[in-house]
């Protein structure tokens, strides 16, 4: 009717507005179907900084602004508000606006939903055969699968559809794909598009609460060492209690740095979906290791990564990881013993843009530690790769006693 954006507008603040509008509706029978995006895009800024704990808990808890607009919401539903559907990434606000919003059903573990984001393998064979009848092409579907699966590929968003389908992230594919196109058929030499890495400050800022990163610390080393963690998927939590075991683990998952792997004693597995991740995990383990501000000099770690690669010469790249290994490390760290070595190099030769390491890679004897896998596809004139045998010697041993583990 005439004059309702006009007077709606006069209102004070979209809780006003929304309660004004929805009221109109109801004399006019008609119905709204409203849509809210990014709906703890509020909630990550505030918990990005600890400091800003206070006015996030005032904004979601009783009479708070965010509070009220969903109250008024709910009281909409009652009317002409027919559909409401809310997405985001975090599922720390919709738990305490819970009174304020508690008619609603969550979707994000339901299996039907599974494959509605990302690719399934047929979508990306289907793009890729699409492409080689339009542009020039160096290597079959199959060749081009076969580099990107282990980047891009293996996420599964619900329990029941684990075994079934995987899933690409999306992003990664149209980034290669786009790539790949633009090179002439040739692979792009970095298989992680810089835009698409998680904003580690927030991430870290939601995870540490304190300066002892008790949890988070033990959960990555853990994921790091054995390749999986145990736990139970929560559809919500507290801010407060972001940093609890299980909770950590959710948040990561909905961060998209964990996948469903099965079950496991009757809590769900969860590993790394893909090298992509990995990457960005190992980056944030550096991170977590030092609390001083650490940075890496990535010029002179790319010449001694290519000597390695190229020449052979693999003692120098070593001495800088050990070096880097008692510069960095704190006593608390260094009482973590072999998982915190384990862990420590495995991140740093993450670094190599040559290799993929790969975590106790299995072979015809047994384990080796870290295999590093050359990344032939890229770099066709590559000469050597390695793999990483590590042996710890805590520091009361004798000389006898290190000279047998090496």
């Amino acid at each position: 009717p005439e004059g309702i954006k006009e007077e709606m507008n006069k209102k004070k603040g979209a809780v006003e507005q929304l309660d004004y509008l929805y009221k109109e509706c109801v004399k006019t029978n008609q119905q709204i179907y409203l849509f809210i995006d990014e709906y703890d895009h509020f909630t990550n800024k505030i918990l990005s900084e600890p400091s800003c704990l206070e006015d996030y808990k005032s904004e979601t808890h009783g009479t708070g602004y965010l509070r009220s607009f969903f109250d008024t919401v709910k009281a909409g539903t009652y009317s002409t508000i027919k559909r409401c559907f809310v997405t985001g990434v975090s599922p720390v606000t919709m738990d305490d606006l819970t009174s304020g919003f508690n008619i609603g059903t969550n979707y994000s573990l339901s299996p039907e939903f599974n494959e509605m984001t990302g690719f399934n393998e047929e979508e990306v064979r289907a793009m890729l055969d699409y492409y080689a009848t339009t542009c020039q092409f160096h290597h079959s579907t199959d060749e081009l699968i076969e580099a990107m699966k282990p980047w891009y590929d293996n996420y599964c968003f619900a329990e029941q559809s684990y075994g079934s389908t995987t899933m690409y992230n999306s992003n990664m594919v149209l980034y290669f794909v786009d790539n790949y196109i633009r090179n002439g058929g040739y692979m792009p030499r970095n298989m992680v598009e810089e835009n698409i890495r998680v904003d580690y400050n927030k991430l870290r800022m939601l995870i540490r609460k304190d300066k002892e990163f008790a949890h988070d610390a033990s959960t990555i080393q853990t994921l790091v060492q054995q390749g999986y963690v145990t736990g139970e998927l929560k559809t919500g939590f507290p801010a407060e209690t972001v940093a609890e075991p299980d909770n950590f683990i959710s948040l990561l998952f909905y961060f998209g740095m964990l996948t469903i792997s099965g079950t496991l004693e009757g809590e769900t597995k969860l590993t790394i979906p893909n090298q992509v991740v990995r990457e960005q995990l190992y980056s944030y383990l550096l991170d977590t290791y030092n609390e001083a501000d650490l940075r890496f000099d990535n010029w002179e770690k790319g010449k001694l990564a290519s000597a390695m690669a190229y020449r052979g010469d693999w003692k120098a790249y070593f001495d800088y990881i050990a070096e880097c290994l008692h510069r960095y490390s704190s006593q608390r760290d260094k009482q973590k013993g072999e998982a915190y070595v384990h862990g420590f190099t495995l991140a740093m030769t993450a670094q190599n843009r040559f290799y993929r390491p790969i975590s106790e890679q299995e072979n015809q004897e047994g384990y080796a530690d870290i295999f590093m896998f050359p990344l032939l596809d890229i770099y066709k004139d590559m000469l050597h790769s390695y793999i990483i045998e590590l042996k710890y010697a805590k520091g009361k041993d004798s000389d006898e006693k290190v000279e047998q583990l090496r």
